[in-house]
């Protein structure tokens, strides 16, 4: 099977998000598009944290439920959950049932904030590891993309440091193509170059 689809519309998507509309959407609108909010860059923390050892497409099945659970993921509502709030959590059926999951949200929202407080802003802290420059990579195939890269490793090391937990490297390197750290739409994908030119610098 090739590793691009031609749709209907004659456009050339990466073959990841060919699965159903919502992950095409996702593909078309938001992943590797520059995120420059500190409260998006929690969101998709929360997010990728909640994926370990599941699939994205479950994660986005349920996104709007975690928004909901997580204040809009206000990370300062989140920092203040209390344990009553957190059991709660676990028996929500909209979110992944997770206690070490869920604590871990909680946990990383303080240390969220403990980031902003160094570093003036996450989005500072995380883009301060490219020099503000998204990475812009021209694979040709999916198998060309890495699942890990040293600067993950780096990102997440750093993190683990901090304090913050269930994001680990590759979690961490799906969260820079996300926010578009990385630009990692392969280079027949329409997106490749859109995403190319929302960059700051």
């Amino acid at each position: 099977m090739s590793d691009f689809i031609l749709n209907q519309t004659d456009t050339f998507r990466c073959p990841w998000c060919l699965g159903f509309e919502k992950y095409i959407q996702y593909h078309d609108e938001e992943w590797g598009v520059p995120v420059y909010s500190d409260r998006k860059h929690f969101e998709f923390l929360v997010l990728e944290s909640a994926q370990a050892g599941l699939s994205w497409a479950t994660i986005l099945k349920k996104r709007e439920g975690y928004m909901r659970a997580f204040k809009d993921f206000d990370y300062r509502k989140v920092a203040d959950f209390t344990e009553e709030e957190v059991e709660k959590l676990i028996g929500n059926p909209d979110i992944v049932r997770n206690r070490l999951k869920i604590h871990a949200a909680v946990n990383n929202a303080r240390k969220f904030i403990e980031i902003q407080e160094h570093y003036g802003t996450f989005t500072d802290y995380i883009w301060g590891f490219v020099d503000g420059k998204p990475l812009q990579n021209e694979w040709k195939s999916m198998a060309m993309v890495p699942a890990a890269t040293e600067l993950s490793n780096q990102i997440a090391r750093d993190l683990k440091q901090k304090g913050f937990k269930f994001l680990g490297s590759t979690i961490i390197y799906s969260h820079l193509q996300a926010t578009g750290i990385v630009n990692d739409h392969l280079e027949q994908c329409f997106r490749n170059q859109e995403v190319k030119r929302m960059a700051r610098y």
